[in-house]
C-alpha cells in the first residue's frame, strides 16, 4: 500500500511515518518543508505541498499511484489561516483523490469538531469532515473516516508540553477550576488507530472520537504529568479564566485562546464506536508515559517553557526602553556631547539619534512579536554601538555603572531568546 501523509511534519504526522515505514508500508510525506523532512525522515519520499494555496489540479499530480491519504495537517494559534488550511485546502485534496481513484482518505480531525464545537478552529475541521463523508455518501468507491482525537500526548505535542510545563513549576497552576473534563490519548494510540483504518475491510465510512480510557480533570492530568516528570507533591494556585484568557492572547506560556476554549467546553467522548470500528484499544496514559521515561531534557524543556516568553519580553523592553529613553527622556546635553564626540551636529546629530532610536524600538517590537531573526538583529545593532563606544569612549569598560560590560548580558539574552524561539518554531 503506498500512503500520502499531509501534514507529515506535524506532531502526528512524524509519529505515522515512522511507523508506517516500520509496518513495511510506502510512504509519501508532503509538508511545507520537504527538505526538513527529508533529514527527519531518512529513506521516505518527500514532497512540497501547501494546503492554503494548493488546489485539485496540483494535488492530482501528486496521487498518482497513491492508494490512501492520511490528512494530518493541522495549525492553530493567533493568525493561523484555518479556513485556508482546514477546509479549502483539505476539500481540494479530497476532490484531487476523488478524481484519482485512491482507495481511502483518512481525516484527523479533532475532538468537538461537530455541532458542539464553537471555535474557527472546530468549525474549519467541521467543514472538511462533512465535505469528505458527502464525497463518500455519493455511491463512490472511496472509503473514508474522519478521526476526531482528544488532547494527544507524547514528546514534541503541544497538549504534552503546555501541561508538563504546568507540572514543572514549583507552584502548580490550575487550570481555571481545575476540574475541566480531558480525556487524553497517547500518539502510539492514535496512530495505531489510523493503521488499522488504513488495513480495515472495505466499506470504510466512520467518524469516530479517538479518546483515552477515561476523563479526568486537568488536575489529575497535570498530577500524571508531574509524577513521569518525577517532580513530588506541590501546593497548588487556581488562576481565574480571565487571566488565563489574558496570558494565551499575549503570547505568554503555549497555551492559545482556542486550546483555552476547548479545553473549557470539555474534551471526552464516549469510545464504544471507536472500540468497535478498530477492534484496538487505547491504553491507561500513565501506562504509556511509562513507556518513555521522562530524561533530563523533557524536564529541562518543561522549565524553560514558561521562561521563554518571560525572556523575550525583557529583552523587547530592554530595546524598547533604550528607543524610547534616547529621544524622550534623556538630557539633551548628553546626547549632544556624545554625538559631538563622533563628529556629528545639528541636523546631522538629530537624524542619527532618531534613527538610533527608532531602530531600537524596531527591534523591540519585532521581538515582542516574535519575528525570526529579531533576536539576532538585536546583536548586529548591539554589535555596532558597542564598536562605536569603544571607539570614541574605551574608558566606559571601566565605569562602576559598567554600561558596556551589560552588553554581555543582554548579548547572552539575545542568544538565548534566539535559540529557544528556533527550538520551539
Amino acid at each position: 500500500m503506498r500512503v500520502l501523509v499531509v501534514g507529515a511534519g506535524g506532531f502526528i504526522g512524524r509519529h505515522l511515518v515512522g511507523r508506517l515505514v516500520v509496518e513495511g508500508l510506502q510512504v509519501v510525506a508532503a509538508g511545507r518543508e520537504p527538505t526538513s523532512l527529508s533529514r527527519r525522515l531518512a529513506g521516505v519520499e518527500t514532497i512540497a505541498c501547501d494546503l492554503a494555496r494548493d488546489d485539485r489540479a496540483q494535488w492530482a499530480e501528486r496521487l498518482r499511484g497513491v492508494d490512501a491519504i492520511v490528512n494530518c495537517a493541522g495549525i492553530i494559534g493567533r493568525g493561523a489561516d484555518y479556513a485556508g488550511v482546514h477546509e479549502h485546502g483539505a476539500t481540494a485534496l479530497f476532490d484531487a483523490a476523488l478524481a484519482a481513484g485512491v482507495g481511502r482518505v483518512i481525516q484527523v480531525s479533532a475532538l468537538g469538531a461537530d455541532h458542539t464545537g464553537v471555535t474557527p478552529y472546530h468549525r474549519s475541521k467541521r467543514a472538511a469532515d462533512d465535505y469528505l463523508a458527502r464525497l463518500g455518501a455519493d455511491g463512490t468507491v472511496m472509503g473514508w473516516a474522519v478521526v476526531r482525537p482528544s488532547l494527544v500526548l507524547g514528546r514534541g505535542g503541544a497538549s504534552m508540553a503546555l501541561f508538563a510545563a504546568l507540572a514543572a513549576l514549583p507552584i502548580v497552576p490550575r487550570l481555571g477550576t481545575g476540574q475541566w473534563q480531558v480525556q487524553p490519548i497517547h500518539v502510539d494510540d492514535l496512530v495505531d488507530i489510523l493503521l488499522r483504518l488504513l488495513r480495515a475491510p472495505a466499506p470504510l465510512h466512520h467518524r469516530l472520537d479517538a479518546v483515552g480510557l477515561e476523563p479526568m480533570t486537568t488536575d489529575e492530568l497535570t498530577a500524571v504529568i508531574r509524577r513521569w516528570l518525577g517532580r513530588g507533591r506541590a501546593p497548588q494556585l487556581a488562576v481565574p479564566r480571565n487571566l488565563l484568557a489574558l496570558a494565551a492572547r499575549l503570547g505568554i506560556g503555549p497555551a492559545t485562546p482556542e486550546s483555552l476554549a476547548m479545553l473549557e467546553a470539555g474534551n471526552t467522548a464516549p469510545m464504544a464506536l471507536l472500540l468497535e470500528a478498530t477492534e484496538g484499544r487505547p491504553s491507561p496514559v500513565e501506562q504509556m508515559l511509562a513507556l518513555y521515561p521522562a530524561t533530563a531534557a523533557d524536564v529541562a524543556a518543561a522549565r524553560l517553557a514558561p521562561v521563554i516568553p518571560v525572556a523575550r519580553w525583557l529583552l523587547a523592553l530592554v530595546w524598547l526602553a533604550g528607543g524610547l529613553v534616547s529621544i524622550g527622556a534623556a538630557p539633551g546635553f548628553a546626547i549632544d556631547a556624545w554625538l559631538a564626540k563622533l563628529g556629528l551636529g545639528g541636523a546631522a546629530a538629530f537624524a542619527v539619534l532618531w534613527a538610533g532610536s527608532l531602530a531600537d524600538i524596531a527591534v523591540g517590537l519585532a521581538i515582542a512579536a516574535r519575528r525570526h531573526g529579531a533576536a539576532l538583529a538585536g546583536v548586529a545593532l548591539m554589535g555596532v554601538y558597542t564598536a562605536i563606544l569603544t571607539t570614541i569612549a574605551p574608558e566606559l569598560w571601566a565605569d562602576p555603572f559598567g554600561p558596556l560590560v551589560k552588553n554581555l548580558a543582554v548579548l547572552g539574552l539575545s542568544l538565548v531568546v534566539h535559540v529557544l524561539e528556533t527550538r520551539r518554531g
